[in-house]
């Protein structure tokens, strides 16, 4: 299967900066630098039409799938990955996800965090090897 692409952001910030964004906001960024790479991964990787993709793309960019995710990577995270994680994941929710439950839901806020917080800090190659743990299902 075709490798994720991760976008670049063009003017990285430090750590300490990121750290100081507000947990929703790494969420929401890291949302769709998630979408953006699993949508990438398919269209590279097979010739299908648009609703397709669409569907293969929901398989994985949903809340039960990126708490699944999460779990599969959490023992390589970092410690500075898990405490950006871990705020993320522990902010309270103002919204909820229809289909899944409040912890997958919770979980998958603190990966989109973690996601979020490494694109604002230029470790896109991060973001693709942990992505690449995460979605790996040959074990």
């Amino acid at each position: 299967m075709q490798k994720f692409q991760i976008p670049t952001i063009p003017t990285p910030i430090d750590k300490m900066e990121a750290k100081r964004k507000e947990a929703t906001s790494l969420s929401f960024i890291g949302d769709a630098v998630h979408t953006l790479a699993v949508r990438s991964r398919l269209v590279l990787s097979q010739d299908v039409k648009t609703g397709v993709l669409h569907h293969l793309a929901s398989k994985e960019v949903n809340a039960t799938s990126q708490a699944i995710a999460l779990k599969r990577i959490e023992g390589v995270l970092t410690e500075d990955e898990t405490d950006v994680y871990k705020r993320c994941r522990n902010t309270r929710q103002t919204t909820m996800a229809k289909h899944a439950s409040a912890v997958d839901y919770k979980i998958a806020s603190g990966f989109e965090g973690l996601i979020g917080y490494l694109y604002f800090t230029g470790q896109s190659e991060r973001i693709a090897e942990l992505l690449e743990l995460a979605y790996n299902t040959e074990d």
